[in-house]
């Protein structure tokens, strides 16, 4: 009975990480044998353990509370094909003899892995987008220094912001963690979030990648609202209300 327990309350554990933030739904869902008495004294359990984070109606996982955003190689097995999807609408917005900055995340990794061989110059500060853009001989690659994030294998902080304060982008290609109305762009770390706010006020386009499954979550520290951004990329499944908003906002849908 207790290895039982045991081994329920490590596969929730595993299942709040893999996700991110789970509803009560989601995990009743996914144990669907075990009572709602039992699974929210798990998540009790768990959050007094410190290893999750018990929230109003669910669980997040502790790295996003605690500003990491999650571990780059967990979210790269996420929602893979609508990243997939995203990455190829945005790597039209790639122009010759223009500059661009590729933010950090696993979406714009995917983007930097679709773009064309080009005359055009790519500011980062994401090591994954690094790593993919060293393949082209044409496109000139910049990364910005700073502090590392291990866990979003980005670099960010202070020494990042200072960077990039003589620069100015075309294009900004920009990540984010979720969308709500209330609080407009987010992400859970605060250093990524003072780069993000830093890069928009230095792009002539700020371009949002995000798919349809980061609507409607919370994230810590906010980015920007909708109206600060030009284009939203995204999977083709965004609600109908977060559409009108960008229509009465302005902002192009892709």
């Amino acid at each position: 009975m207790s290895q039982n327990m045991n081994e329920r309350r490590d596969a929730i554990v595993e299942l709040v990480n893999s996700l991110g933030t789970v509803t009560f739904a989601q995990v009743k869902a996914n144990f669907s044998e075990v009572s709602d008495m039992t699974l929210r004294t798990d998540l009790k359990t768990l959050d007094a353990e410190r290893r999750i984070v018990r929230t109003h109606g669910g669980a997040r996982s502790v790295e996003y509370v605690v500003g990491t955003d999650d571990l780059l190689l967990n979210r790269q097995a996420r929602n893979t094909e609508a990243k997939a999807v995203i990455a190829k609408k945005a790597a039209g917005l790639v122009r010759p003899n223009t500059t661009f900055f590729l933010d950090s995340g696993t979406t714009t990794t995917e983007l930097a892995r679709s773009i064309e061989d080009t005359r055009a110059i790519a500011f980062t500060n994401s090591l994954s987008c690094t790593a993919e853009l060293a393949r082209l001989g044409e496109l000139k690659t910049i990364v910005v220094g700073g502090t590392l994030n291990r866990y979003s294998m980005s670099l960010n902080g202070g020494k990042a912001i200072e960077g990039i304060s003589g620069l100015s982008f075309d294009v900004l290609f920009l990540g984010v963690t979720s969308y709500a109305s209330a609080t407009g762009f987010a992400c859970g770390s605060d250093d990524e979030a003072a780069l993000k706010r830093a890069l928009i006020a230095r792009a002539e386009k700020t371009v949002v990648l995000m798919d349809s499954t980061k609507l409607g979550q919370k994230s810590t520290f906010r980015i920007c609202r909708l109206e600060d951004v030009d284009v939203v990329v995204s999977d083709g499944k965004l609600s109908e209300h977060f559409l009108k908003s960008c229509e009465e906002a302005d902002v192009e849908i892709l």
